[in-house]
């Protein structure tokens, strides 16, 4: 596969060298990403389970005000995955499980605007033993769908590197 120049230009980058010529950095990298992966699942996956009815004796809100973790672990995910793609831009920018992750990101991403400009404000005042109403279901199904398949996706890129399959 020819080399292309977008290649090269990352790969002379601060970053990559240093992420590549430090081979303790890789793993270090992966932990916080597992770290940060596990504060979004964990904290966006528990709400959005709350909304479609597990644990209804919580409210909502009582688990929303856990969401600004997922946050952090979003951003952390944000940063060591940028450490990753510098360093190898050839595995993801050629590779179908990045696209279908960042794909299913996106959905993720677009679908917090709508849940939050739209439907947010019927859970303020739901309260414990309440089940939510059908449109914060159905949005909150679209995030936890969308998170979930980003893990899978990001587990399955070691296996669908570029070269690998013909």
């Amino acid at each position: 596969m020819e080399v292309m120049p977008w290649e090269i230009w990352v790969r002379a980058t601060w970053l990559s060298q240093y992420v590549r010529a430090n081979g303790w950095l890789w793993p270090v990298l992966e932990t916080f990403h597992y770290i940060g992966l596990s504060l979004l699942i964990g904290t966006v996956g528990l709400f959005d389970l709350r909304v479609l009815g597990v644990a209804k004796a919580l409210p909502p809100l009582a688990l929303h005000r856990l969401i600004p973790l997922g946050v952090a672990g979003y951003v952390l995910n944000l940063i060591t995955g940028l450490c990753f793609i510098s360093a190898f831009a050839d595995q993801y920018a050629y590779n179908s499980a990045f696209h279908i992750k960042l794909a299913l990101m996106a959905v993720a991403g677009i679908n917090l605007v709508i849940f939050y400009s739209s439907a947010f404000g019927e859970l303020k005042t739901l309260g414990a033993g309440a089940s939510a109403p059908w449109r914060c279901k159905v949005l909150v199904g679209v995030s936890l769908f969308s998170w979930v398949g980003v893990l899978i996706c990001g587990r399955l890129l070691t296996f669908f590197r570029p070269g690998t399959f013909h």
